[in-house]
């Protein structure tokens, strides 16, 4: 069983035949560090599980970037409502390390209902997933404190504080460089 089957086995609950198929799917694409794997105001047409590395989900105001998320290996990405309703992406989406996908396109995403009969339900959960983690983010955003929030960043993925520059952590978390500085300081003094 490749990685990408097993985790749509166990991400989605999917059988192993029926993940074997919709793995089938996929075609491995590799992007190197800095290149694009999306741009503002382009068509989403492709949704990605990342196999290996990161990617920076950010957006340009005119004075400032903003990260809203730091993909990594084992999660999927695409700009959802570009990918799913056809708008225009949002999101820039870049690679921070060489990075190998695993990508379906959105052409072929739609016929995956012809060939696994189960995948509404499937669909449904995916779906599902990608909201309760957006209420969970939002709500740790207006409830937390900024020391509450590194602290669950850190104990659920360590590993992006030795691989991302701070000044994205910290625009993902919601507050400044320095604040994000001054927090790291305190917890390992």
């Amino acid at each position: 069983m490749t990685e990408l089957e097993n985790y749509l086995h166990h991400y989605f609950s999917i059988g192993l035949h029926d993940g074997k198929k919709l793995a089938g799917l996929f075609q491995e694409e590799k992007l190197a560090k800095g290149d694009f794997f999306l741009k503002s105001q382009q068509q989403s047409n492709r949704l990605s599980f990342i196999q290996h590395g990161l990617l920076r989900l950010f957006v340009t105001l005119p004075d400032k970037e903003v990260t809203q998320w730091i993909a990594n290996s084992g999660t999927f990405v695409t700009d959802l409502s570009g990918f799913l309703f056809r708008n225009p992406s949002r999101w820039n989406i870049q690679a921070l390390s060489e990075v190998t996908l695993y990508t379906i396109s959105h052409e072929q995403y739609l016929n995956i209902g012809q060939l696994i009969p189960k995948w509404n339900e499937f669909e449904k959960l995916f779906i599902g997933k990608c909201f309760v983690s957006l209420e969970n983010r939002m709500f740790n955003q207006i409830s937390l404190s900024a020391e509450e929030r590194y602290q669950i960043l850190f104990e659920e993925q360590r590993e992006l504080f030795h691989q991302v520059p701070l000044q994205y952590l910290a625009s993902m978390l919601g507050m400044t460089p320095e604040t994000l500085s001054r927090i790291r300081n305190k917890k390992t003094s």
